[in-house]
């Protein structure tokens, strides 16, 4: 059986729902077990309240957290963190910078990876994001999935979206307000559907 892993970190949200597409996608294709984690949280209780995300990490409190250990088990993984500046947040970055020990030993060469964002804008560096994002997964030998334009929603001029050939994105708006929309939500099930059918082929 070919196994895929989402991995995502999400404050208030947005990712954990184009996560949980992503899972769609991947459980479209026959024979690929998906199992979805969260990365550690760096933010203190108190800083999650603050910051207004405590509804919000409830909501997805019961998906479980994963060791770094643990992405050697996995023949695919799909990354989702949101922006920070244009880059990865740091609670991802923070999981990343512990598999030293899986670079080391060349646990990841030869694996899937493919990465998802949210910005909270149009322009908030949804694409570096993803970009920068893959020079880790290069680092660690793994073979990068993007979005193909096969996916249809990637064209969609009708509307303001997130989406890009380097993975699936939403906007959230500057203050969260903005949920992810089918458009959106498409074509994070498309990258699914896409890393798990490649992971497949690879590894089965």
């Amino acid at each position: 059986m070919t196994t895929v892993y989402v991995v995502f970190y999400s404050l208030y949200g947005h990712v954990y729902r184009m996560a949980e597409e992503v899972v769609k996608g991947v459980k479209e294709v026959e024979n690929v077990d998906v199992k979805l984690f969260q990365v550690p949280e760096l933010m203190s209780k108190e800083q999650i309240e603050a910051a207004g995300a405590k509804e919000a990490k409830e909501s997805f409190a019961h998906v479980p957290v994963i060791e770094p250990d643990m992405l050697a088990e996995a023949d695919g993984i799909i990354f989702g963190t949101p922006t920070r500046y244009g880059n990865m947040a740091s609670q991802m970055k923070n999981f990343l910078d512990q598999t030293g020990g899986l670079w080391m030993n060349g646990a990841l060469v030869g694996k899937v990876g493919s990465v998802f964002a949210s910005t909270a804008t149009q322009h908030g560096g949804q694409e570096t994001t993803l970009t920068s994002f893959h020079t880790v997964l290069f680092h660690h030998g793994m073979i990068v999935a993007g979005v193909p334009y096969s996916c249809g929603e990637l064209m969609n001029m009708d509307e303001i979206t997130g989406g890009a050939p380097y993975g699936a994105t939403t906007l959230a708006n500057t203050d969260g307000s903005r949920q992810p929309t089918a458009n959106e939500l498409a074509i994070a099930r498309f990258q699914g559907k896409h890393v798990a059918g490649i992971t497949k082929k690879l590894h089965s």
